[in-house]
């Protein structure tokens, strides 16, 4: 019996990827779980298993082939001992190392695309579309997460692609010009760095952003942090400043939820819940995982989940709902001594908050002038969906969270 091996959807909006590598040969036994090739998304690179037993009889893919179709065939498998019809098989996907869209100066791993109507929405992020309705669309150019459905359910048909405006093109990029006499080598950009780049352009092009700094000062915080950390020491709980900030940034999206919004075509999504996804640098870039309710979990809790989603982030064993969607981002880059800096919305995200370093600043306190401990926080907000007055209230709240963190316990 012949099995066709197709490409894999290792997503719901996966609709091609490259195949990078091929880990066997024409002609090699296999057994059922052996891993056949690795398969490289924008987001994840995986490995391709068997489920059979059998003989690589061809390989119809060669390693390195950018942009094969889902359900393209890409190598043949006889099962040892039968002789049938052929058919079709696709392996289960296993995640080895996860390659997201980074959020501060590329916003990471990228996110379904918000639905501009829910109605337009089958279970899970499939879009409810007739085939018709598809191929128009993409002759057309358009997308077809900006429409709402006039058909049965909310489906889109093709009289909805008729009515839509085509999309605008991107402008081609630049291309670099030299003379030749620089020493250089060209690098060939992985899938997350042409993530990075397109999901920049369209960021930088399509949302209005609107920054607003604060100066925040942590003594309060770093006090409360050392204090809570010898009471968690038992439990072998240590907290980081980072824990707390992520913490008051859930918070304040609780108590200002006119920022905790996604803009939607001609809605907007109004989130009832804190989702912060959390910037974690990784080998050849960032990814975001998420913590889910960060408002609603205590600071110890959401300290061991970040533990636990950043050692398997770095060992490649995040799990797709671990690192998609999230309602807003923080990115913190303090630790590298940056004392400000503009972070990037990650879209449909509505905003993220950029954390400088801590360092002593002259500060009046108290009418005085004296030193302190400050960071500078600035968030980038969508203007279209949120106003800069609602975006400044986010900001005073935060930072009274973190200068008075007592807060941040009730």
């Amino acid at each position: 019996m012949m099995l066709e091996l197709k490409m894999p959807a290792l997503s719901p909006t996966m609709e091609e990827g490259t195949l990078a590598k091929w880990l066997v040969k024409e002609g090699d036994t296999v057994r059922a779980g052996d891993v056949l090739a690795e398969i490289e998304t924008d987001k994840a690179t995986m490995e391709f298993e068997t489920v059979d037993d059998g003989v690589v009889k061809s390989i119809l893919i060669a390693a390195g082939t950018e942009g094969v179709k889902v359900g393209t065939p890409i190598a043949l498998i006889e099962i040892e001992g039968e002789a049938a019809a052929p058919v079709a098989t696709v392996a289960a996907p296993v995640p080895i190392k996860v390659e997201a869209a980074p959020v501060v100066a590329a916003p990471a791993p990228a996110p379904a695309p918000v639905v501009a109507k829910v109605a337009a929405k089958a279970e899970g992020d499939r879009i409810k579309a007739s085939p018709l309705a598809r191929r128009l669309a993409a002759a057309k150019g358009v997308n077809l997460a900006t429409l709402t459905g006039s058909g049965p359910n909310g489906r889109i048909v093709k009289a909805d692609i008729l009515g839509a405006p085509k999309a605008v093109a991107a402008p081609a990029p630049a291309v670099v010009v030299t003379d030749g006499t620089t020493p250089h080598e060209v690098v060939k950009l992985s899938g997350m760095r042409k993530t990075i780049a397109r999901r920049l352009t369209e960021s930088k092009q399509q949302v209005p952003h609107i920054y607003l700094t604060v100066d925040i000062r942590l003594d309060a915080l770093l006090k409360l942090r050392g204090e809570l950390n010898e009471a968690l020491t038992p439990r072998g709980v240590k907290l980081s400043v980072n824990d707390l900030l992520i913490k008051a940034l859930a918070v304040a999206l609780a108590r200002v939820p006119a920022c905790n919004v996604s803009f939607n075509g001609d809605s907007m999504l109004q989130y009832h819940r804190s989702d912060i996804s959390v910037a974690v640098s990784i080998p050849n870039g960032l990814i975001t995982p998420i913590l889910t309710g960060a408002d609603t979990k205590s600071v110890a809790d959401l300290s061991t989940e970040m533990a636990a989603l950043a050692t398997r982030a770095k060992e490649g064993k995040l799990q797709p709902h671990e690192y998609q969607g999230g309602t807003a981002s923080l990115s913190n880059m303090g630790m590298m001594g940056i004392k400000q800096f503009e972070a990037v919305i990650n879209p449909p995200q509505g905003m993220i908050m950029a954390i400088g370093a801590g360092e002593q600043r002259p500060y009046v306190i108290d009418g005085a002038l004296g030193i302190a401990t400050v960071m500078s926080a600035t968030g980038s907000f969508d203007h279209r969906a949120i106003d800069g007055a609602d975006g400044a209230q986010l900001m005073k709240v935060f930072k009274e969270l973190i200068e008075q963190p007592l807060g941040l316990l009730v």
